[in-house]
């Protein structure tokens, strides 16, 4: 392709982070070694951004930094109040696109972050293609699993289906899925909630990815000893579904057997009151939130992921455990189901509560009887990130998608 002009939105956008900001700046930093590329992202991320650029520049990348007049910057935060900073912004952000693109005319449009698709983006108002994501969103915890998780987490659910609803029924919304030249999804939930919106085309592709350095970095980790360890990592919540795995955990009664939890939230309390009363206390771990690299570094005390969340659109942590040779285990659901096969991980149906504690103190059992399974399907994993999941195979995807979005094939509507 020629050098394009690439225009882009990022409200999460910092260096060295994961999940939505690190989508943010490894989307931006990965398409301007190929084009030239302005980011619109807000002021909050200068403190990262500027130290990060000093010490490593890239020569294509424009950082621009939009702000909302006069908003109080305690509400320019990765918190609840940034729920109604974020639409704010977007505003901003549209008169700043149409200045810029006044100036320099540009070629193609993309909005990164926030990726969720029942919020708008403004860029999709240019007259110039419009990339719409990756966006995701659209999982839902299956409703048998809904019933037994406690009156708080059945109405964070409820509120989360009404969030959704309000969204798809935003019209800014509804025009920025009827003007985009293609959008990408993170899962086939999210993709068929797209094709509701009457998007003209959706491409499923997954937001978690890798730089060379942390595949190679995980990639050089040794095999844990035995016993067999399992782990978890991330936010304690009840979605994340470690509370069946906890069960399935007991339920397997591998006598020697370890279990690692990683992360902190609201539902530790619970978590470590089940372990008590299903008595395996003594054989669970709870590490609680820790860096970035520290957390990575339990990963050496494992043999296998446990990755039980019941809606998830990217599951960056099962990409980093394939990285580092560990199998996943995980529900056949949202985003870890698009990249975990046979090869290297086990995915289990999510029926219904009963059906999934059992299968998973199964496969607990049969990794523990048969070590050997866990290193062959961790090499097997291994090899599927360094071949698919590496940054540089994302922003390839992205920028086929910008060929064919400027060739016509994907023509929004007016």
């Amino acid at each position: 392709m020629k050098r394009l002009k690439v225009l882009m939105s990022a409200y999460s956008c910092e260096p060295g982070k994961g999940s939505e900001s690190g989508i943010g700046w490894n989307i931006a930093c990965g398409m301007a070694k190929r084009h030239d590329v302005w980011v619109l992202t807000r002021s909050q991320n200068r403190r990262r951004i500027e130290p990060e650029l000093s010490k490593q520049p890239v020569a294509g990348l424009t950082i621009v930094y939009c702000d909302v007049p006069g908003m109080p910057r305690q509400w320019d935060g990765e918190d609840s109040l940034a729920q109604i900073h974020y639409p704010l912004w977007q505003l901003c952000l549209y008169g700043a696109a149409r200045r810029l693109h006044r100036q320099i005319g540009f070629d193609i449009a993309q909005h990164v972050t926030w990726g969720r698709y029942w919020g708008p983006s403004l860029l999709s108002l240019l007259d110039i293609p419009f990339v719409w994501g990756p966006v995701g969103g659209g999982e839902s915890a299956p409703r048998a699993f809904i019933k037994g998780i406690g009156m708080r987490a059945r109405l964070s659910e409820y509120c989360r289906d009404i969030v959704r609803w309000l969204g798809e029924h935003d019209p800014f919304v509804r025009v920025t899925a009827r003007r985009c030249a293609v959008a990408l999804a993170t899962t086939p939930e999210t993709g068929r909630r797209l094709e509701a919106l009457r998007v003209r085309s959706v491409k499923i592709l997954g937001h978690a990815a890798l730089d060379h350095a942390s595949i190679e970095s995980l990639a050089a980790m040794e095999p844990a000893p035995l016993p067999v360890t399992f782990l978890s990592m991330g936010r304690l919540l009840y979605w994340k579904g470690f509370h069946l795995a906890l069960q399935a955990f007991a339920e397997a009664g591998i006598p020697d057997a370890r279990y690692i939890l990683v992360g902190d939230g609201p539902y530790r309390h619970s978590l470590e009151s089940l372990t008590h009363s299903l008595g395996v206390s003594d054989r669970v771990t709870f590490f609680g939130q820790l860096p970035r690299t520290a957390a990575l570094e339990k990963l050496k005390l494992s043999h296998v992921l446990v990755h039980p969340s019941l809606h998830d659109s990217g599951g960056w942590v099962c990409i980093e455990a394939m990285a580092a040779g560990r199998p996943v285990l995980c529900l056949d659901q949202g985003g870890p189901a698009t990249f975990v096969d046979e090869e290297c991980g086990v995915k289990i149906a999510a029926v219904n509560p009963r059906q999934v504690i059992s299968e998973l103190a199964g496969h607990m059992r049969r990794f523990s009887e048969k070590p050997d399974r866990a290193f062959t399907m961790g090499a097997a994993a291994r090899a599927a990130v360094v071949r698919s999941y590496s940054w540089e195979h994302k922003i390839d995807a992205i920028e086929r998608l910008y060929e064919q979005a400027l060739a016509g094939r994907f023509r929004p509507v007016s």
